[in-house]
């Protein structure tokens, strides 16, 4: 596993909702601490589908609705999982 420089915004994840069956075994309530370094536990699907989003919020980007948190959807359609993220201070 790749070091964690440690730098950056700290980034936090909760899954906030499911539809169907987890095939990773992901709850609603489940949280990760993860980083651009770090999954936090989440199965690649996940990590992979949160990746882009967390790249910006960790490093200081920002959307033009300027918020620090974000909602991202597991690829998988059929097992709906919602995940929101949000910057720690």
């Amino acid at each position: 596993m790749a070091k964690d420089p440690d730098f950056g915004r700290k980034i936090k994840a909760e899954v906030t909702s499911l539809k169907g069956q987890c095939n990773a075994g992901h709850k609603v309530g489940d949280a990760f601490d993860v980083s651009c370094y770090n999954t936090g536990g989440m199965c690649g699907f996940l990590y992979n589908a949160i990746f882009p989003t967390l790249n910006v919020m960790q490093f200081e980007g920002s959307y033009p609705w300027g918020t620090d948190e974000a909602v991202v959807n597991c690829p998988d359609s059929y097992n709906l999982l919602t995940v929101k993220l949000w910057r720690t201070r």
